[in-house]
Formats: C-alpha cells, structure tokens, sequence
C-alpha cells in the first residue's frame, strides 16, 4: 500500500541537494575544477589507467608477468572505501568509523566476519590509525582513504596483484605493495601517459556534452566571474576545452590556472604564479595581475587572493575531490562549495525503481518490528525475532547489491551515512551529479537544506504503525526543478 504513495513522490538525478542554506544571487564569482568537474570521461579511461600502471609494476617494479591477466572490472571498488595498508584490506566504514561487515576485501576475495572482528577486535576502527585529513595513509596511519574518481583503477589493481600474490602463496610485504601501486598510478599522471593518450583520441575518452557549454555560457550571459584551478597540464586542458566547449573557451575564463598542485595550492604561500605563453613555455615575469586570456601555471591562493580581491562567500567553487579541491576552501576560506558527484545520478536512478522501493519499506518496517517486539522475552517471540533478525540481514544484502555487489552504496553503510557522505555534508554546501543540473536553477535561487528529523525527533514506531502514516525517512520529496 505503501510503494504507490512514495513512487509518485520519486527524487529527481538531475537536482542540486543542499547541505547548507545558499542563494544564488550571493555569488559573484564561479570556480571549476577540470576533471570529472567541466569535462568528463569515457569507460575507456579506467581500463588505460588501470592497464598502464599494471604494465609498470611488471616492466619497472619487477612484479610477476602473469598479473597482466587480470583486467580492470569496472564493477568491483566504488569511490569512498579504505585501504588497510599493513594487512592488505580493502573495505568500506561508515561515519562512525565501524566497519561494514561484509564489504572487506582480502584481494578479490571477501573476508568472513568472524575474521574481520577477531582482526580488529571487533569491527571499529581507532581515529589513530584512520587517515589523514586528505585521505592519505602517513605518520603512521594504517588506513588509506580513496576518494578520487581516478582512484577506481588503483583499488582494482591493488585487490588484483594481492589476489595473484595469495593464490599462488607469494610471500609479500603489503606495505610495499601499496607503495609501488600507489608510485605506477602517480606515474601513469606524470609521465604523461594518461595525457598522451587522451590528446591521440580525444572522441574515445572525453564524453562531449553540449551542457558544459551551456552552463559557462548560462553564468556569462548573467554577468558573473569565472576561473579555472586544476592540476592537469596547460596542452591537456586546452584541447580538452577545444573539444567541449569551443575554441574560445578562454573568453568564458577570467582566470585559467593549470598545474596547480591541489591541495597544496591552498596552503603553501610560497610559490609564486608563472605565466605560460602559447607554445606551453614558462615564462619568467613577475606576475602582478591575473589577465583574462592568459594561462598560469602554479602559484598558491593566497596570491590569487590578493591579486584577484575575490574572497568569502560571493564565491562558489565546483569539485569532484572532496578534500583536495573542496575542504581547505570551505575551512579556511570561507568560499562555498559545489561537490560533482557523478555517481549520485545512476544511484538516484536504482533509488526511484519499484523493487528498490519495495525492500526499504519492508526493511525499515522490519526493524520497526523488531525493536517494537524486543520486549517479549517468550520463546515464541523470540524465534520469531531470530527469524526476523536473519531476514533482516538478507534484505540488507539485497539492498547493497542494488548498487554494487560488493560494497554497496556509496552514500550508506547500512542505516548509518558512509565515511564518504560525513566528508560530503561537512565541506560541500550542495552537492549535484553534474554541472548540467545548475541549467534547472535560475541565478538567484536559493537552497534550502532539507530538515531531517533528528532521531529524537521521530514518532515511535509503534505510533507510526498503529496509525498508517509510516513514511521512509530518507525518501524526501524532491527538489522541484524547474
């Protein structure tokens, strides 16, 4: 009876969700981000990340020749998850730091629970040895949170070469591994690799979308500012904006900034900007203004600051990397931020469908049950509870396979919001699947945050069913776009 009421009520993948009260009409200036920001890629380049960091773990890392018969599984790893670096363990934990049982990986090889609590002496995870606030495994963290769109290949790979190390019983040393992983995906980036073979077939890899032009054209036409900040290189970025936005891509751009070196690009004072002249040659003038129509390369915000004057809260910057692009400038800066979450559509999607919506009800009604009948302490009850309790459990694989087979959603572990989504409310003020979803807002919109009944603020389940007005919490209505 339930299902009919919230599927014409379903949320809308193209809509902007707010984690904190913003108008439009406040701000003055747009920053972007380049990758998976204004551009976005093909299938095709997770399996050339994936393929060209393999072949340089054999021919420069010496590790076995037989590991090129693994290939990346675009269906394995999702965005968000941590890596235990000293015992080889790839697993998804929630917001409070527990670990969702189920979802640790042991190479391509998911570890029993009884394994995992008896590891961890239980399934939480000490904020000591989680890591640090980019996400990196350093001054003797043990966890490695992954929370690049181009870390993917790096998760499969890294599960792949432990697969192959403990199928044929190598002895390794895990630390080293994930060293010389971590070094093959870097170097796929720096040397160029990647940027080689994006610019050779640019139609293959870059996903053309007439939106980014709309939208860059849409705050133009409405007068606002507009600058570029990312770590690709000066050639790469050029063609890239030739291919989707136009050759006068730079006239869109007050300031275009390349090579940043994000996150240290927020806080290291010391670098100066450098200009780069059309042949992609570094120049040696002092800067002492950020023209239109110039590409810079370096430099630190602090001088951006103080060249450009755009400071505070009339500007809004657009990133897909949590932490490098988005935290430093909400913290310290006080800019607002927009998160680029490509996965947020194809989830919102599974979301919206009848079978989805069919195992939430039943799953939350269950656990209304159960905590409802609890109290009854015969053995009739309480087998009914086991058998509850053990269907329960099925349901809440069901629900994760909806997404993906191994760890589920991106946003959830279980009831409880991921580690991903706690980063994702607390250095995001919206967060959107693309771009393209800014074209359904006129510029002076305002944001407003859902309010979300707070635990203590939710009706008694008994209340709820006695009286038929049981709604799912988290299926709020959604965003009327226009």
């Amino acid at each position: 009876e339930l299902v009919p009421s919230i599927m014409s009520n379903m949320l809308n993948p193209d809509a902007i969700f707010s984690n904190n009260e913003m108008s439009l009409s406040d701000i003055e200036i747009y920053g972007f981000d380049y990758d998976y920001t204004l551009v976005f890629y093909s299938k095709h380049l997770h399996t050339l990340i994936f393929n060209a960091a393999r072949d340089l773990l054999i021919n420069e890392h010496r590790y076995p020749a037989e590991i090129r018969k693994y290939d990346y599984d675009p269906n394995f790893a999702i965005r968000g998850l941590h890596y235990d670096v000293h015992r080889a363990l790839l697993m998804k934990i929630d917001a409070f730091h527990y670990i969702q049982l189920g979802t640790v990986y042991r190479g391509l090889t998911v570890v029993p629970d009884e394994e995992v609590i008896a590891m961890y002496d239980g399934s939480h995870v000490p904020l000591e040895q989680m890591s640090d606030f980019y996400g990196k495994s350093s001054q003797g963290n043990t966890m490695k949170q992954f929370m690049d769109i181009f870390s993917l290949p790096e998760m499969t790979l890294l599960s792949c070469v432990n697969e192959y190390f403990l199928k044929n019983n190598i002895d390794y040393e895990p630390v080293h591994l994930y060293k010389d992983v971590k070094d093959s995906i870097r170097d796929v980036h720096i040397k160029g690799i990647m940027y080689r073979a994006i610019e050779a077939d640019i139609e293959k890899y870059i996903c053309y979308a007439e939106q980014t032009r709309a939208v860059l054209a849409k705050l133009a036409d409405h007068g606002k500012k507009m600058f570029l900040i990312t770590n690709s290189p000066s050639s790469f970025v050029d063609k890239g904006m030739k291919f989707i936005v136009g050759k006068d891509w730079r006239d869109l751009f007050d300031v275009v900034i390349v090579q940043a070196d994000k996150p240290n690009f927020f806080n290291d004072k010391r670098r100066p900007f450098r200009k780069v002249n059309e042949r992609g040659v570094l120049l040696w003038d002092k800067i002492h203004k950020l023209q239109k129509g110039q590409i810079y390369k370096q430099g630190n915000l602090y001088e951006f600051l103080k060249l450009t004057g755009w400071r505070g809260s009339k500007v809004l910057y657009f990133g897909d990397h949590i932490y490098s692009d988005l935290a430093d400038l909400t913290l310290k800066h006080g800019w607002r931020t927009g998160a680029i979450i490509p996965e947020l559509r194809s989830e919102i999607k599974i979301m919206n469908t009848e079978k989805y919506i069919q195992t939430m009800t039943w799953l939350q009604t269950l656990t209304g049950l159960l905590e409802h009948m609890q109290v009854h302490r015969d053995p009739d009850s309480q087998m009914i509870l086991e058998e509850w309790k053990k269907e329960r459990k099925e349901l809440r694989e069901m629900n994760r396979n909806f997404f993906n087979a191994q760890f589920g959603s991106l946003f959830r572990t279980d009831e409880n919001p991921t580690y991903f989504l706690r980063r994702l409310s607390r250095f995001a003020d919206i967060y959107m699947a693309s771009l393209s979803c800014l074209l359904n807002y006129e510029p002076d919109y305002t944001f407003y945050p859902r309010r979300t009944p707070l635990q203590h603020e939710l009706p008694g389940w008994s209340d709820q069913l006695c009286t038929g007005t049981f709604r799912i919490p988290f299926l709020q209505e959604t965003v009327q776009v226009k």
